[in-house]
Protein backbone atom coordinates (compact mmCIF):
# COMPACT_ATOMS: atom_id res chain seq x y z
CA UNK A 1 0.00 0.00 0.00
CA UNK A 2 1.30 3.35 -1.19
CA UNK A 3 1.63 5.68 1.92
CA UNK A 4 0.85 9.29 2.58
CA UNK A 5 3.11 12.32 2.79
CA UNK A 6 4.13 12.52 6.28
CA UNK A 7 2.67 15.21 7.96
CA UNK A 8 5.65 17.05 8.36
CA UNK A 9 6.00 17.88 4.79
CA UNK A 10 5.43 21.27 3.52
CA UNK A 11 2.13 21.49 1.44
CA UNK A 12 1.50 24.19 -0.60
CA UNK A 13 -1.30 26.15 -2.02
CA UNK A 14 -1.65 28.59 -4.75
CA UNK A 15 -4.82 30.27 -4.78
CA UNK A 16 -6.82 31.61 -1.95
CA UNK A 17 -10.25 31.53 -2.92
CA UNK A 18 -13.06 29.57 -1.41
CA UNK A 19 -11.34 26.06 -2.59
CA UNK A 20 -7.74 27.62 -1.85
CA UNK A 21 -8.35 28.41 1.42
CA UNK A 22 -10.18 25.33 2.21
CA UNK A 23 -7.35 23.15 1.06
CA UNK A 24 -4.98 25.11 3.24
CA UNK A 25 -7.23 24.97 6.18
CA UNK A 26 -7.36 21.03 5.50
CA UNK A 27 -4.14 20.32 5.19
CA UNK A 28 -3.37 22.30 8.33
CA UNK A 29 -5.33 19.95 10.26
CA UNK A 30 -3.80 17.12 9.19
CA UNK A 31 -0.72 18.30 11.08
CA UNK A 32 1.29 19.82 7.41
CA UNK A 33 3.18 23.37 6.93
CA UNK A 34 1.61 24.99 4.87
CA UNK A 35 2.32 27.71 2.83
CA UNK A 36 -0.68 30.40 1.00
CA UNK A 37 0.32 31.82 -2.21
CA UNK A 38 -1.89 34.54 -4.14
CA UNK A 39 -0.74 36.94 -6.99
CA UNK A 40 -2.49 39.21 -3.99
CA UNK A 41 -0.30 39.07 -0.68
CA UNK A 42 -3.13 40.51 0.99
CA UNK A 43 -5.55 38.07 -0.23
CA UNK A 44 -3.28 35.42 1.17
CA UNK A 45 -2.93 36.99 4.75
CA UNK A 46 -6.81 37.39 4.78
CA UNK A 47 -7.55 34.06 4.32
CA UNK A 48 -5.05 32.83 6.97
CA UNK A 49 -6.79 35.41 9.20
CA UNK A 50 -10.12 33.88 8.91
CA UNK A 51 -9.49 30.28 8.84
CA UNK A 52 -7.83 31.31 12.24
CA UNK A 53 -11.11 32.79 13.02
CA UNK A 54 -12.97 29.74 11.96
CA UNK A 55 -10.78 27.75 14.53
CA UNK A 56 -11.54 29.81 16.91
CA UNK A 57 -15.51 28.90 16.31
CA UNK A 58 -14.77 25.45 16.31
CA UNK A 59 -12.99 25.89 19.82
CA UNK A 60 -16.04 27.37 21.10
CA UNK A 61 -18.38 25.07 19.55
CA UNK A 62 -15.94 22.02 21.51
CA UNK A 63 -15.01 20.71 18.07
CA UNK A 64 -11.66 21.46 18.43
CA UNK A 65 -9.19 22.01 21.20
CA UNK A 66 -7.33 25.10 21.87
CA UNK A 67 -4.30 23.86 21.60
CA UNK A 68 -4.76 22.30 18.21
CA UNK A 69 -6.63 25.17 16.67
CA UNK A 70 -2.88 26.89 18.31
CA UNK A 71 -1.10 24.32 16.56
CA UNK A 72 -3.17 24.12 13.00
CA UNK A 73 -2.74 28.00 12.80
CA UNK A 74 0.59 28.19 13.11
CA UNK A 75 1.17 25.85 10.50
CA UNK A 76 -0.48 28.10 7.64
CA UNK A 77 2.28 30.80 6.61
CA UNK A 78 1.43 33.36 3.25
CA UNK A 79 4.24 33.57 1.02
CA UNK A 80 4.44 36.35 -1.52
CA UNK A 81 6.92 34.80 -4.47
CA UNK A 82 6.30 31.50 -6.20
CA UNK A 83 9.91 30.40 -5.56
CA UNK A 84 9.18 30.56 -1.51
CA UNK A 85 7.68 27.22 -2.26
CA UNK A 86 10.73 25.25 -3.15
CA UNK A 87 10.98 23.02 -0.71
CA UNK A 88 7.02 22.11 -0.89
CA UNK A 89 6.67 17.92 -1.08
CA UNK A 90 2.75 18.56 -3.05
CA UNK A 91 1.87 22.01 -4.63
CA UNK A 92 -2.39 21.99 -4.99
CA UNK A 93 -3.63 24.58 -7.46
CA UNK A 94 -6.74 26.47 -7.10
CA UNK A 95 -6.58 29.13 -9.16
CA UNK A 96 -9.43 30.72 -11.96
CA UNK A 97 -10.60 27.67 -14.68
CA UNK A 98 -8.47 28.58 -17.44
CA UNK A 99 -6.52 26.16 -19.24
CA UNK A 100 -4.17 28.42 -20.12
CA UNK A 101 -3.70 30.06 -17.03
CA UNK A 102 -3.32 26.83 -15.27
CA UNK A 103 -0.44 25.46 -17.86
CA UNK A 104 1.44 29.15 -17.32
CA UNK A 105 1.28 28.54 -13.53
CA UNK A 106 2.41 24.96 -13.89
CA UNK A 107 5.50 25.75 -16.26
CA UNK A 108 6.59 28.20 -13.03
CA UNK A 109 5.97 25.90 -10.82
CA UNK A 110 8.14 23.48 -12.18
CA UNK A 111 10.90 25.55 -12.56
CA UNK A 112 10.91 26.08 -9.03
CA UNK A 113 10.26 22.78 -7.01
CA UNK A 114 12.31 20.12 -6.78
CA UNK A 115 11.82 17.01 -9.26
CA UNK A 116 10.20 14.99 -6.45
CA UNK A 117 7.47 17.36 -5.53
CA UNK A 118 3.68 16.25 -6.80
CA UNK A 119 1.69 18.79 -8.83
CA UNK A 120 -1.95 18.91 -8.04
CA UNK A 121 -4.59 20.77 -9.89
CA UNK A 122 -7.65 21.16 -7.99
CA UNK A 123 -9.98 21.99 -11.81
CA UNK A 124 -13.67 20.60 -11.87
CA UNK A 125 -13.84 20.93 -15.39
CA UNK A 126 -10.75 20.74 -17.48
CA UNK A 127 -8.53 18.01 -19.01
CA UNK A 128 -5.66 16.97 -16.28
CA UNK A 129 -3.54 15.62 -19.60
CA UNK A 130 -3.96 19.30 -21.40
CA UNK A 131 -2.78 20.69 -17.93
CA UNK A 132 0.39 19.00 -17.48
CA UNK A 133 0.85 18.12 -21.76
CA UNK A 134 3.24 20.88 -21.63
CA UNK A 135 5.68 20.46 -18.70
CA UNK A 136 9.12 19.05 -18.50
CA UNK A 137 7.81 16.20 -16.17
CA UNK A 138 3.85 15.33 -16.86
CA UNK A 139 3.76 12.50 -14.70
CA UNK A 140 3.97 13.97 -11.97
CA UNK A 141 0.95 16.28 -12.43
CA UNK A 142 -2.56 14.54 -11.06
CA UNK A 143 -5.83 16.04 -10.02
CA UNK A 144 -7.22 16.77 -6.54
CA UNK A 145 -10.40 17.63 -7.17
CA UNK A 146 -11.86 18.87 -3.92
CA UNK A 147 -15.83 19.96 -3.24
CA UNK A 148 -16.86 23.01 -1.70
CA UNK A 149 -17.04 23.83 1.46
CA UNK A 150 -13.45 21.92 1.47
CA UNK A 151 -13.16 21.42 5.27
CA UNK A 152 -16.93 19.79 5.01
CA UNK A 153 -17.49 17.69 2.03
CA UNK A 154 -15.48 14.59 2.23
CA UNK A 155 -15.06 13.62 -1.59
CA UNK A 156 -11.69 14.15 -3.71
CA UNK A 157 -11.51 12.95 -6.84
CA UNK A 158 -7.90 11.88 -7.95
CA UNK A 159 -7.40 12.15 -11.85
CA UNK A 160 -5.42 11.16 -13.56
CA UNK A 161 -4.91 12.32 -16.71
CA UNK A 162 -2.38 10.05 -19.55
CA UNK A 163 0.74 10.85 -18.37
CA UNK A 164 -0.11 10.83 -14.50
CA UNK A 165 2.29 8.21 -12.86
CA UNK A 166 0.27 5.45 -10.70
CA UNK A 167 2.24 5.85 -7.72
CA UNK A 168 2.11 9.76 -8.03
CA UNK A 169 -2.08 9.46 -7.89
CA UNK A 170 -1.69 6.72 -5.40
CA UNK A 171 0.34 9.10 -3.13
CA UNK A 172 -2.53 11.70 -3.13
CA UNK A 173 -5.06 9.18 -2.78
CA UNK A 174 -3.57 8.06 0.65
CA UNK A 175 -2.83 11.53 1.51
CA UNK A 176 -6.01 12.68 1.00
CA UNK A 177 -7.71 9.85 2.97
CA UNK A 178 -4.71 10.85 5.88
CA UNK A 179 -6.42 14.53 5.65
CA UNK A 180 -9.85 12.36 6.80
CA UNK A 181 -11.31 12.38 3.55
CA UNK A 182 -12.90 9.62 0.94
CA UNK A 183 -10.63 9.99 -2.56
CA UNK A 184 -11.84 8.33 -5.51
CA UNK A 185 -9.60 7.74 -8.39
CA UNK A 186 -10.72 9.02 -11.48
CA UNK A 187 -9.65 9.33 -15.12
CA UNK A 188 -9.23 12.41 -16.91
CA UNK A 189 -12.22 12.38 -18.78
CA UNK A 190 -15.16 15.05 -19.40
CA UNK A 191 -16.97 16.12 -15.83
CA UNK A 192 -14.45 13.32 -14.38
CA UNK A 193 -17.16 11.30 -12.02
CA UNK A 194 -19.67 13.47 -10.14
CA UNK A 195 -20.11 16.51 -13.15
CA UNK A 196 -20.94 13.63 -15.42
CA UNK A 197 -22.90 11.26 -13.38
CA UNK A 198 -24.83 14.13 -11.99
CA UNK A 199 -26.14 15.56 -15.53
CA UNK A 200 -29.23 13.40 -15.48
CA UNK A 201 -30.19 14.66 -11.61
CA UNK A 202 -30.95 17.98 -13.48
CA UNK A 203 -31.86 16.66 -17.44
CA UNK A 204 -34.69 14.46 -16.20
CA UNK A 205 -36.00 16.73 -13.90
CA UNK A 206 -36.05 19.63 -16.56
CA UNK A 207 -37.70 17.44 -19.18
CA UNK A 208 -40.61 16.51 -17.20
CA UNK A 209 -41.33 19.97 -16.32
CA UNK A 210 -40.91 20.70 -20.12
CA UNK A 211 -43.47 18.27 -20.84
CA UNK A 212 -46.22 19.80 -17.96
CA UNK A 213 -45.43 16.66 -15.78
CA UNK A 214 -45.42 18.94 -12.87
CA UNK A 215 -43.73 22.20 -11.91
CA UNK A 216 -41.11 22.06 -10.21
CA UNK A 217 -42.12 22.81 -6.71
CA UNK A 218 -44.26 19.32 -6.82
CA UNK A 219 -40.64 17.62 -8.42
CA UNK A 220 -38.96 19.03 -5.76
CA UNK A 221 -40.94 17.72 -3.00
CA UNK A 222 -41.38 14.47 -4.69
CA UNK A 223 -37.19 14.29 -5.11
CA UNK A 224 -36.86 14.63 -1.53
CA UNK A 225 -39.79 12.92 0.37
CA UNK A 226 -39.86 9.83 -2.04
CA UNK A 227 -36.87 9.96 -3.75
CA UNK A 228 -34.83 10.75 -0.39
CA UNK A 229 -32.35 13.70 -1.85
CA UNK A 230 -31.01 15.88 0.30
CA UNK A 231 -32.20 18.70 -2.14
CA UNK A 232 -34.71 18.47 -5.25
CA UNK A 233 -33.24 19.66 -8.34
CA UNK A 234 -35.03 23.29 -8.85
CA UNK A 235 -33.82 24.26 -5.77
CA UNK A 236 -30.30 22.73 -6.03
CA UNK A 237 -29.82 24.65 -9.56
CA UNK A 238 -31.22 27.48 -7.96
CA UNK A 239 -28.39 27.25 -5.33
CA UNK A 240 -26.05 26.43 -8.01
CA UNK A 241 -26.25 29.23 -9.83
CA UNK A 242 -28.15 28.61 -13.58
CA UNK A 243 -25.61 30.69 -15.31
CA UNK A 244 -22.89 27.53 -13.38
CA UNK A 245 -25.12 24.91 -13.52
CA UNK A 246 -26.33 25.81 -17.29
CA UNK A 247 -22.12 25.73 -18.25
CA UNK A 248 -20.97 22.92 -16.81
CA UNK A 249 -24.01 20.82 -18.90
CA UNK A 250 -23.04 22.54 -21.93
CA UNK A 251 -19.33 22.01 -21.27
CA UNK A 252 -20.01 18.36 -20.72
CA UNK A 253 -22.35 18.16 -24.07
CA UNK A 254 -19.49 19.40 -26.18
CA UNK A 255 -16.96 17.37 -24.97
CA UNK A 256 -18.47 14.54 -25.30
CA UNK A 257 -19.06 15.43 -28.85
CA UNK A 258 -22.53 16.18 -28.56
CA UNK A 259 -24.21 13.15 -27.13
CA UNK A 260 -27.82 13.30 -26.54
CA UNK A 261 -26.87 12.13 -23.01
CA UNK A 262 -25.81 15.73 -22.12
CA UNK A 263 -28.46 17.84 -24.09
CA UNK A 264 -29.05 20.95 -22.28
CA UNK A 265 -32.57 22.20 -21.13
CA UNK A 266 -33.84 24.92 -23.28
CA UNK A 267 -35.54 25.57 -19.91
CA UNK A 268 -33.11 26.39 -17.97
CA UNK A 269 -31.16 28.43 -21.14
CA UNK A 270 -34.33 30.37 -20.88
CA UNK A 271 -33.36 31.35 -17.06
CA UNK A 272 -29.76 32.39 -17.86
CA UNK A 273 -31.02 34.48 -20.94
CA UNK A 274 -33.51 36.91 -18.21
CA UNK A 275 -30.85 36.93 -15.91
CA UNK A 276 -32.66 34.42 -13.52
CA UNK A 277 -29.88 32.86 -12.18
CA UNK A 278 -31.29 31.44 -8.81
CA UNK A 279 -30.39 32.87 -4.92
CA UNK A 280 -27.74 34.60 -6.22
CA UNK A 281 -29.88 37.01 -7.91
CA UNK A 282 -33.45 36.86 -6.05
CA UNK A 283 -35.50 34.87 -8.57
CA UNK A 284 -34.47 30.88 -10.38
CA UNK A 285 -37.12 28.78 -10.85
CA UNK A 286 -38.36 29.94 -7.20
CA UNK A 287 -38.29 33.59 -5.93
CA UNK A 288 -36.36 35.12 -3.09
CA UNK A 289 -37.74 38.16 -2.45
CA UNK A 290 -39.27 39.13 0.78
CA UNK A 291 -42.73 39.33 -1.13
CA UNK A 292 -42.09 35.69 -3.00
CA UNK A 293 -45.07 33.59 -2.24
CA UNK A 294 -44.54 30.28 -0.13
CA UNK A 295 -42.88 27.15 -1.98
CA UNK A 296 -46.09 24.94 -1.84
CA UNK A 297 -46.10 21.22 -3.50
CA UNK A 298 -48.84 20.00 -5.31
CA UNK A 299 -50.33 17.55 -2.98
CA UNK A 300 -54.17 15.87 -2.97
CA UNK A 301 -57.06 16.66 -1.21
CA UNK A 302 -57.80 13.64 1.05
CA UNK A 303 -59.88 11.59 -0.65
CA UNK A 304 -61.73 8.31 1.25
CA UNK A 305 -60.21 5.12 2.32
CA UNK A 306 -61.16 2.31 0.81
CA UNK A 307 -62.46 -0.77 3.20
CA UNK A 308 -60.31 -3.63 1.01
CA UNK A 309 -57.07 -3.94 -0.66
CA UNK A 310 -55.39 -6.55 -2.83
CA UNK A 311 -51.75 -6.86 -3.01
CA UNK A 312 -50.93 -8.77 -6.49
CA UNK A 313 -47.35 -10.24 -7.03
CA UNK A 314 -43.52 -10.00 -5.17
CA UNK A 315 -41.59 -6.97 -4.60
CA UNK A 316 -40.05 -4.63 -1.62
CA UNK A 317 -42.57 -1.72 -2.63
CA UNK A 318 -45.51 -4.44 -2.04
CA UNK A 319 -44.03 -5.26 1.18
CA UNK A 320 -43.48 -1.87 2.63
CA UNK A 321 -47.13 -0.54 1.44
CA UNK A 322 -48.82 -4.13 2.88
CA UNK A 323 -47.20 -3.17 5.93
CA UNK A 324 -48.61 0.57 6.12
CA UNK A 325 -51.90 -0.52 4.37
CA UNK A 326 -52.31 -2.96 7.41
CA UNK A 327 -51.57 -0.85 10.51
CA UNK A 328 -54.53 2.09 9.28
CA UNK A 329 -56.64 -0.76 9.69
CA UNK A 330 -57.82 -1.26 5.85
CA UNK A 331 -58.70 -5.02 5.53
CA UNK A 332 -55.90 -6.75 3.10
CA UNK A 333 -55.56 -9.54 0.94
CA UNK A 334 -52.18 -10.91 -0.28
CA UNK A 335 -51.69 -13.30 -3.94
CA UNK A 336 -48.39 -14.56 -5.10
CA UNK A 337 -48.53 -13.66 -8.09
CA UNK A 338 -49.26 -10.58 -10.59
CA UNK A 339 -50.39 -10.38 -14.07
CA UNK A 340 -48.50 -10.60 -17.46
CA UNK A 341 -47.45 -6.75 -16.80
CA UNK A 342 -45.95 -7.82 -13.00
CA UNK A 343 -47.00 -6.76 -9.33
CA UNK A 344 -49.77 -4.77 -9.00
CA UNK A 345 -52.32 -3.12 -6.20
CA UNK A 346 -55.64 -3.58 -6.64
CA UNK A 347 -58.28 -1.11 -4.55
CA UNK A 348 -62.05 -1.42 -6.12
CA UNK A 349 -61.52 -0.64 -10.15
CA UNK A 350 -58.54 0.47 -10.08
CA UNK A 351 -55.26 -1.26 -10.66
CA UNK A 352 -51.93 0.75 -9.18
CA UNK A 353 -48.42 -0.68 -11.18
CA UNK A 354 -44.34 0.54 -10.34
CA UNK A 355 -43.55 2.64 -13.25
CA UNK A 356 -41.66 0.72 -15.57
CA UNK A 357 -40.87 3.61 -18.34
CA UNK A 358 -43.80 3.67 -20.34
CA UNK A 359 -46.40 6.07 -19.84
CA UNK A 360 -49.94 5.44 -17.53
CA UNK A 361 -51.47 5.84 -21.05
CA UNK A 362 -49.28 3.06 -23.37
CA UNK A 363 -49.77 0.91 -20.06
CA UNK A 364 -53.54 0.79 -20.09
CA UNK A 365 -53.38 0.19 -24.10
CA UNK A 366 -50.95 -2.67 -23.81
CA UNK A 367 -53.37 -4.02 -20.59
CA UNK A 368 -56.25 -3.11 -22.01
CA UNK A 369 -57.43 -1.77 -19.11
CA UNK A 370 -58.86 1.59 -18.70
CA UNK A 371 -58.55 2.52 -14.91
CA UNK A 372 -54.67 1.93 -14.71
CA UNK A 373 -52.73 4.31 -12.23
CA UNK A 374 -49.11 4.41 -11.86
CA UNK A 375 -46.95 4.90 -8.51
CA UNK A 376 -43.40 6.49 -8.86
CA UNK A 377 -40.29 5.22 -7.23
CA UNK A 378 -39.39 5.58 -3.93
CA UNK A 379 -35.89 5.15 -1.91
CA UNK A 380 -37.71 3.23 0.71
CA UNK A 381 -41.23 2.70 0.77
CA UNK A 382 -41.71 2.40 4.20
CA UNK A 383 -40.18 5.47 5.39
CA UNK A 384 -41.11 7.47 2.64
CA UNK A 385 -43.15 10.60 3.10
CA UNK A 386 -45.02 10.97 -0.44
CA UNK A 387 -45.32 9.34 -3.19
CA UNK A 388 -45.94 10.62 -6.97
CA UNK A 389 -48.83 9.04 -8.98
CA UNK A 390 -50.28 8.87 -12.71
CA UNK A 391 -53.58 8.68 -13.94
CA UNK A 392 -53.63 7.13 -18.01
CA UNK A 393 -55.70 9.52 -19.91
CA UNK A 394 -57.98 6.54 -19.82
CA UNK A 395 -58.38 6.12 -16.44
CA UNK A 396 -61.80 7.60 -14.34
CA UNK A 397 -61.85 10.27 -11.66
CA UNK A 398 -63.60 7.93 -9.21
CA UNK A 399 -61.50 5.10 -9.77
CA UNK A 400 -57.68 7.58 -9.52
CA UNK A 401 -60.00 9.04 -6.04
CA UNK A 402 -59.68 5.38 -5.14
CA UNK A 403 -55.82 4.94 -5.56
CA UNK A 404 -55.05 8.36 -3.71
CA UNK A 405 -57.38 7.11 -0.67
CA UNK A 406 -55.45 4.29 -0.55
CA UNK A 407 -52.27 5.65 -0.37
CA UNK A 408 -53.37 8.55 2.00
CA UNK A 409 -54.78 5.86 4.44
CA UNK A 410 -51.14 4.17 4.78
CA UNK A 411 -50.06 7.56 5.85
CA UNK A 412 -48.31 9.10 1.72
CA UNK A 413 -48.73 12.35 0.92
CA UNK A 414 -49.64 12.25 -3.05
CA UNK A 415 -48.56 14.10 -5.69
CA UNK A 416 -50.02 13.88 -9.00
CA UNK A 417 -48.20 14.50 -12.19
CA UNK A 418 -48.65 14.49 -15.70
CA UNK A 419 -48.57 11.21 -17.32
CA UNK A 420 -44.71 10.95 -19.03
CA UNK A 421 -42.42 8.35 -19.31
CA UNK A 422 -40.87 7.10 -16.05
CA UNK A 423 -42.37 9.70 -13.92
CA UNK A 424 -39.95 11.57 -11.72
CA UNK A 425 -37.89 9.54 -9.59
CA UNK A 426 -37.53 6.49 -11.68
CA UNK A 427 -36.12 7.84 -14.73
CA UNK A 428 -33.76 9.68 -12.79
CA UNK A 429 -32.66 7.16 -10.69
CA UNK A 430 -32.21 4.76 -13.81
CA UNK A 431 -30.26 7.62 -15.80
CA UNK A 432 -28.21 7.89 -12.95
CA UNK A 433 -27.45 4.55 -12.70
CA UNK A 434 -26.78 4.66 -16.44
CA UNK A 435 -24.36 7.49 -16.67
CA UNK A 436 -22.64 5.28 -13.71
CA UNK A 437 -22.35 1.71 -15.61
CA UNK A 438 -21.11 3.98 -18.40
CA UNK A 439 -18.47 5.73 -16.63
CA UNK A 440 -17.39 2.37 -15.09
CA UNK A 441 -17.86 0.79 -18.60
CA UNK A 442 -15.16 3.18 -19.95
CA UNK A 443 -12.91 2.98 -17.20
CA UNK A 444 -13.56 6.03 -15.98
CA UNK A 445 -13.77 4.68 -11.91
CA UNK A 446 -14.44 1.53 -10.36
CA UNK A 447 -18.68 0.17 -9.07
CA UNK A 448 -17.29 1.38 -5.11
CA UNK A 449 -15.89 4.71 -6.87
CA UNK A 450 -19.12 5.59 -8.57
CA UNK A 451 -21.21 5.52 -5.89
CA UNK A 452 -18.62 6.78 -3.19
CA UNK A 453 -18.36 9.78 -5.19
CA UNK A 454 -22.17 10.26 -6.07
CA UNK A 455 -23.02 10.04 -1.94
CA UNK A 456 -19.53 11.91 -0.66
CA UNK A 457 -19.34 14.62 -3.53
CA UNK A 458 -23.22 15.71 -3.89
CA UNK A 459 -25.35 13.70 -1.16
CA UNK A 460 -27.14 11.34 -2.98
CA UNK A 461 -28.90 8.88 -0.49
CA UNK A 462 -27.79 6.04 -1.96
CA UNK A 463 -24.44 4.67 -4.93
CA UNK A 464 -26.26 4.94 -8.28
CA UNK A 465 -25.28 1.45 -8.83
CA UNK A 466 -26.04 0.30 -5.63
CA UNK A 467 -29.55 1.90 -6.12
CA UNK A 468 -30.00 -0.18 -9.30
CA UNK A 469 -29.07 -3.43 -7.69
CA UNK A 470 -31.98 -2.52 -5.28
CA UNK A 471 -34.37 -1.76 -8.36
CA UNK A 472 -33.20 -4.93 -10.12
CA UNK A 473 -30.89 -4.37 -13.17
CA UNK A 474 -33.47 -6.45 -15.14
CA UNK A 475 -36.42 -4.09 -14.36
CA UNK A 476 -33.89 -0.97 -14.51
CA UNK A 477 -32.78 -1.98 -18.17
CA UNK A 478 -36.94 -2.66 -19.18
CA UNK A 479 -37.16 0.94 -17.53
CA UNK A 480 -34.05 2.56 -19.94
CA UNK A 481 -35.44 0.29 -22.88
CA UNK A 482 -39.24 1.72 -22.34
CA UNK A 483 -37.72 5.22 -22.48
CA UNK A 484 -35.71 5.18 -25.83
CA UNK A 485 -38.58 3.68 -27.69
CA UNK A 486 -41.37 6.46 -26.29
CA UNK A 487 -38.55 8.95 -27.01
CA UNK A 488 -36.39 7.29 -30.13
CA UNK A 489 -33.93 8.74 -28.99
CA UNK A 490 -30.21 7.59 -28.18
CA UNK A 491 -30.14 9.59 -24.97
CA UNK A 492 -31.77 6.38 -23.24
CA UNK A 493 -29.57 4.00 -24.80
CA UNK A 494 -28.67 0.76 -22.23
CA UNK A 495 -24.81 1.38 -21.14
CA UNK A 496 -23.13 -2.44 -22.75
CA UNK A 497 -22.29 -2.93 -18.89
CA UNK A 498 -25.82 -3.34 -17.89
CA UNK A 499 -26.82 -5.54 -20.54
CA UNK A 500 -24.15 -7.65 -19.47
CA UNK A 501 -24.73 -7.58 -16.46
CA UNK A 502 -28.19 -8.63 -16.95
CA UNK A 503 -27.19 -11.30 -19.51
CA UNK A 504 -25.37 -12.28 -16.68
CA UNK A 505 -27.06 -12.39 -14.06
CA UNK A 506 -25.06 -10.46 -12.18
CA UNK A 507 -25.47 -7.19 -9.79
CA UNK A 508 -23.18 -4.76 -9.28
CA UNK A 509 -22.33 -5.29 -5.73
CA UNK A 510 -22.28 -9.44 -5.98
Amino acid sequence: MTAALDSSRIVAVVGSGAMGAGIAQVAAVAGHPVRLFDARAEAADKAIADIRKTFGKLVEKGKMSADAAAAAGARLQSVTALDQLGDASLVVEAIVENLDAKRGLFADLEAVVGDDCILATNTSSISVTAIAARLRRPQRLVGMHFFNPVPLMALVEVVSGLATEREVADVVHATADAWGKSPVHAASTPGFIVNRVARPYYAESLRVATEQGGKPATLDAVMREAGGFRMGPFELMDLIGHDVNFAVTSSVFAAYFNDQRFTPSLMQQELVNAGFLGRKTGRGFYRYDEDAAPVVPDTEAPRAAPARVALHGQGAWLDALAARVAAAGVELVRHATGDRDGAFIECGEVRVYLTDGRTATRRAADLALSNTVLLDLALDFSSAKRVALAPADQCGEAAFDAAVGLFQAAGYAVSRLGDVPGMAVMRTVAMLANEAADAVNQGVCSVREVDIAMQKGVNYPRGPLAWADAIGLGYLQTVLHNLAATYGEDRYRVSPLIQRQVANGRNFHD
